[in-house]
């Protein structure tokens, strides 16, 4: 059994950053926010200052609800990711036409996955921002409406995960195969350690 000083609060719903944390042994506690944080683009914000602030906005509303609900401090952790491909943020896709419309964009090119990383631990908050960069084969028409025929793209930033069926899509990855989940493990950990919490 871990000590309780080795544990972090999680401020994310994604089963993948749960899975992730598990896999390099920390021991987590979710703590959803009270208040849904505005994911909104705003009017020219590139991609790295989007998820960079939205990843600080979800670390800032789940510190406060630790706070508000007066629980055992513990270290929160925070974490976004975003599609990027031309200089365009791909979200999560609405309908099948949307879904069909970024996997087409993203057929036979290149495109980045950013994730953003915060930790807040005794009121000092550590970040950093990961890029990995994304080269898809070219596919037919029939095998993206087949993949959109799927539940996989629906609930993921680009419309699709690294670890479903879409990895048969993916040529090459340069970076982050974790960061392209949703957590980059090797600058997770590092932040952890900043915070004060070992890995080993």
């Amino acid at each position: 059994m871990k000590p309780l000083d080795r544990k972090i609060y999680l401020a994310s719903k994604s089963p993948r950053r749960r899975e992730l944390l598990r896999q390099i042994g920390i021991d987590f506690e979710l703590l959803l926010n009270d208040k849904e944080v505005d994911e909104q683009v705003l009017p020219g914000e590139k991609a790295n200052d989007y998820v960079t602030r939205v990843t600080r906005d979800k670390l800032n509303s789940a510190y406060h609800t630790m706070l508000t609900r007066q629980l055992r401090p513990r270290p929160v952790l925070a974490a976004d990711t975003t599609v990027v491909i031309d200089g365009e943020i791909l979200g999560k896709p609405a309908d099948m036409a949307e879904a069909v419309s970024m996997i087409t964009r993203l057929s036979g090119r290149t495109h980045q996955v950013l994730t953003s990383i915060a930790v807040i631990s005794k009121e000092k908050t550590f970040q950093v921002t990961q890029s990995s960069d994304v080269a898809f084969r070219a596919l037919s028409e029939c095998e993206i409406r087949a993949y959109c025929n799927t539940q996989e793209p629906y609930d993921k930033a680009g419309a699709y995960g690294i670890q479903g069926l879409a990895a048969a899509f993916i040529q090459d990855i340069a970076g982050s195969h974790s960061g392209i989940m949703g957590l980059p493990l090797f600058e997770t950990a590092q932040l952890l350690e900043k915070a004060g919490l070992r890995i080993l």
